[in-house]
């Protein structure tokens, strides 16, 4: 089977031609590191990582590149809010974003540029604009002149007026027009700048994907992924750029975007107070039911994380972690449902009900040779999405103190064989109100630890 995914470009499903079968290149709009990184930013980060697995399982070489965005108004804004430079604000930010994706069992990028590191490729960008007439010098800025560029709105499909209120277009005097953004800003002396042929400034936003994706993955490459709420005016002003730079039919030839993440179906903002950061999520949950949750939903439509979607999700990934549980495991390779499930534009979901499948045919196995031989399986069809690769018992037992939980359950086991059942109930209680939870089973008693 071939892999198929949903081009935005052109909003149809389209089995995926790389431009070179021996080197797919995929990149990814990263994080502005100024604060904590809210759930929904982890989306795009999970949904991404499942893709860059998938074409690494599928071509022999892959290079996915992830910016950080480490210059910007929030950045300088937070800084100063802060007491703290820049470079330090940036820096730890960054190194607690990567720690948070590695918790939610995430690869790392084999390219991770910083917007500061290129800054001179962006001022080059920005002089071909000037000089093929697309952008235009005023008061210190620069623009790109949206005019000049016919097929601007091919990726949102926005008309004129939704293009301008989507941009929220600041009405300035140095503008020709109100549709054209910056690619320059002049910079103060109390704000960060570099120097340019006009003068002392920083880069736009924008300016800075076009010049890290084409400097690490060329003009054209194969794959754009980033969230929903990027495709305008981002991802719509990187493709006008870079066509105007380099030409027609060149930078990403197919583009993905993830839907957005809602909380109990209202949108995360400040006023509703109802932001959750990974960093809040990790420091009550393991990252893998994270992962699992931000896997649960196709990546295309919206997501609403709710309080019994995270229950049934711990349910639901118990009961796999529970087939694996006891079994001698072995290389295998995946399942074909599992595999074609991904191969269709990326649906977890349904690869996540192939993994349900297995863990069914686990339990009914009459065997337990077939019962491990399944398990193995089960276990290398969740690594093509990142899933089940920890020790089962560890998963059920966490980070407790295992020591003192054993005491108890064989302090009830002593008053269950006085029988005790008064005593013996207590400790079952004692147990489970530190969240660790009792079976008793022929071989003995299980626990498994939930927060």
């Amino acid at each position: 089977m071939s892999l198929n995914l949903h081009n935005t470009l052109t909003r149809k499903l389209e089995p995926f031609v790389p431009l070179d079968p021996a080197h797919v290149r995929l990149y990814v709009c990263g994080p502005t590191v100024y604060s904590f990184a809210h759930i929904g930013n982890a989306r795009p980060t999970v949904v991404f990582d499942v893709l860059n697995r998938l074409l690494r399982q599928l071509y022999p070489k892959v290079t996915f590149a992830r910016n950080i965005t480490d210059i910007d108004d929030k950045i300088i804004h937070a800084a100063k809010e802060n007491g703290e430079t820049i470079e330090n604000l940036t820096q730890r930010t960054a190194d607690i974003f990567r720690k948070e994706m590695k918790d939610l069992g995430n690869l790392p990028p084999d390219v991770e540029p910083l917007a500061t590191g290129h800054v001179d490729q962006m001022i080059a960008l920005i002089q071909t604009l000037i000089d093929k007439g697309h952008a235009y010098e005023s008061q210190g800025h620069v623009l790109f002149s949206v005019k000049t560029f016919p097929a601007y709105g091919q990726l949102s499909r926005c008309n004129q007026e939704e293009m301008l209120a989507g941009a929220r277009v600041e009405v300035a005097p140095y503008k020709r027009d109100p549709e054209d953004f910056i690619l320059w800003k002049p910079s103060p002396d109390d704000f960060p700048g570099w120097d340019s042929p006009w003068g002392r400034g920083r880069p736009g936003w924008h300016i800075e994907c076009s010049a890290m994706a084409s400097a690490y993955l060329g003009q054209t490459f194969d794959l754009h992924g980033g969230g929903q709420d990027l495709m305008f005016p981002h991802h719509e002003n990187e493709i006008a750029q870079s066509q105007a730079c380099f030409g027609p039919q060149t930078f990403a030839r197919t583009w993905l975007h993830n839907g957005m993440l809602t909380v109990d179906g209202e949108k995360m903002s400040k006023s509703l107070g109802n932001i959750i950061t990974t960093h809040q999520l990790l420091e009550t949950m393991p990252g893998e039911l994270i992962r699992f949750i931000l896997l649960s939903t196709h990546y295309r439509q919206s997501l609403d994380w709710t309080d019994q979607l995270v229950a049934q999700s711990r349910t639901s990934l118990d009961r796999l972690y529970n087939a694996l549980r006891g079994r001698t495991l072995t290389e295998a390779s995946p399942s074909e449902a599992v595999t074609a499930a991904l191969q269709d534009d990326l649906n977890t979901p349904l690869a996540i009900a192939a993994l349900h499948e297995l863990a069914t045919q686990i339990h009914k196995a009459s065997t337990p040779s077939e019962k491990d031989r399944l398990a193995s399986v089960l276990r290398a069809s969740g690594a093509w999405l990142g899933l089940l690769q920890q020790d089962a018992e560890k998963w059920f037992k966490g980070t407790v103190d295992e020591a003192a939980i054993l005491e108890l359950i064989q302090a009830r086991e002593a008053a269950r064989h006085q029988k005790d059942f008064k005593e013996a109930d207590r400790l079952r209680d004692l147990l489970l109100h530190q969240g660790v939870h009792l079976e008793d089973s022929p071989q003995g008693t299980l626990w498994r630890h939930q927060n």
